[in-house]
């Protein structure tokens, strides 16, 4: 979470990944969607499969933090299960409108922070991103003082690091 936080710094950028990281996570889910399987009379979704294992990664990382994710996930799947059963030619619109205005809402915050996205870099952050969300909802609540010094703390870390430098400039990163 601290990489992912040192591509996050701007109030605005934040302000956008609040709102574009659930529209990311909701248009796919939607395509997912789109491939059921029926084992013994019941049906899954690619949607219900990826959340499933996105989440067991969540939960070896931190229990309360999925707890909390899985909740928000589990509103997120049912509605883009809902999409997902509409005629194809609707869902895929909705898909299409809310995956591209999603990334246009990510690449605005980046444009705000002067950093490129973090997946850039590690396309792995792609899963961490709701995570971080997750918690930082958690700090603003003030609920896990801990795990917040420890991720600002590695943040700072991060930060000099790269001598607070825009992370757009071509130098490698880890």
């Amino acid at each position: 979470m601290s990489v992912y936080g040192a591509y996050h710094r701007d109030a605005r950028n934040r302000a956008t990944h609040f709102v574009g990281v659930p529209i990311i996570i909701f248009a796919p889910q939607v395509a997912f969607g789109w491939m059921r399987l029926s084992i013994a009379g019941v049906t899954l979704s690619g949607a219900m499969l990826f959340v499933i294992i996105v989440h067991a990664y969540y939960f070896r990382l931190d229990i309360a933090l999925a707890t909390a994710m899985t909740v928000f996930s589990l509103v997120l799947l049912y509605f883009s299960e809902q999409v997902a059963q509409l005629e194809f030619v609707q869902s895929f619109a909705i898909f299409l409108f809310l995956f591209i205005g999603g990334w246009i809402l990510q690449l605005l915050g980046h444009y705000f922070e002067g950093r490129k996205p973090a997946l850039v870099d590690n396309f792995f952050q792609i899963f961490v991103a709701p995570l971080f969300l997750m918690a930082e909802v958690f700090f603003a609540l003030g609920w896990r003082p801990t795990l917040r010094a420890t991720v600002e703390h590695l943040v700072e870390l991060q930060m000099q690091t790269r001598g607070n430098q825009p992370m757009n400039d071509g130098q490698a990163t880890t």
